[in-house]
């Protein structure tokens, strides 16, 4: 008995550090559904930056990336409640949104994806620094607030489109 006792042992071991390799080949980051979801506004980052005019209309564009290690996610339309700030005070300015609000977009690591603010020539514009604004997902918003720096003028009717992809 005691012999059967060290072959059930070793055979044991023998066959967990065969399987061990197999199990430490498997990474949850790159599983989708197991790591956090490019969405949040925690595990992206979002830049302003200004973009080719268009007749009346300065624009800028907004563009989110996201680091290795998130999962890819759909996000549908343009942002909500976008807000603009200078120098951490927030502006009286909030922003429409125009376009297409249904289309999905896929973002994530290696795709990332902007969207337009269009903001009219003809209004007094005032400066801002920052834009806050909340994402949304085809069946809904995305809680959290998440936020894009950069240099821009803002002007009431300014108007913020759907997300589109690419940088």
């Amino acid at each position: 008995m005691r012999t059967n006792r060290k072959t059930a042992v070793t055979l044991a071991a023998v066959l967990l550090a065969a399987a061990a390799p197999a199990v430490a080949h498997a990474s949850p980051s790159t599983e989708r559904g197991t790591a956090p979801s490019a969405c949040r506004p925690a595990n992206h980052t979002a830049k302003i930056t200004e973009a080719p005019a268009s007749a009346g209309h300065h624009h800028y564009r907004v563009t989110l990336r996201a680091p290795r290690g998130y999962d890819p996610c759909e996000l549908a339309g343009s942002p909500n409640d976008v807000r603009f700030s200078d120098r951490g005070s927030l502006t009286r300015i909030a922003a429409g949104h125009y376009g297409d609000q249904r289309a999905a977009v896929t973002f994530g690591p290696g795709h990332p994806v902007h969207f337009d603010i269009q903001v009219p020539n003809a209004a007094r514009q005032v400066y801002a620094d920052e834009a806050s604004f909340t994402l949304r997902a085809p069946d809904g918003q995305i809680p959290g607030t998440s936020f894009a720096e950069g240099g821009l003028k803002v002007a009431t009717g300014t108007l913020v489109g759907p997300m589109q992809q690419g940088a």
